[in-house]
């Protein structure tokens, strides 16, 4: 595998998620929209569920639009991981180190909210 192939994939990887990200969101969004578009929200009263416990307890819409902002905090992370295996194919392991760390970063950041 080249560099030129290598960055078509990343390009497609990151294509792929963003595109499939959106398309989720916007179906819940409108599924929102169609369920309770009349509805007066409630600005007074705000009740934050933190971190995946929010899946099962939010309503459809919401949880649709939450899965789709979950697949696009997912995406640099395929980016990531799909790198270190193509560096480590390629055995060099200068930049499976580098982005060994990058990705543990990530996984630090993602953990613990920081």
């Amino acid at each position: 595998m080249n560099d030129r192939q290598l960055d078509l994939i990343i390009a497609r990887i990151l294509r792929a998620g963003v595109t499939l990200s959106a398309a989720t969101v916007l179906s819940g969004g409108v599924w929102y929209l169609a369920r309770s578009g009349e509805a007066r929200p409630s600005y007074g009263h705000f009740i934050g569920i933190p971190g995946i416990r929010a899946l099962v307890s939010l309503p459809g819409p919401e949880v649709v639009m939450l899965a789709g902002l979950l697949m696009l905090i997912a995406t640099p992370v395929a980016r990531v991981v799909f790198s270190l295996v193509a560096f480590a194919m390629e055995r060099d392991w200068v930049y499976v180190g580098i982005t060994a760390v990058v990705l543990a970063v990530l996984g630090y950041s993602l953990v613990t909210g920081l």
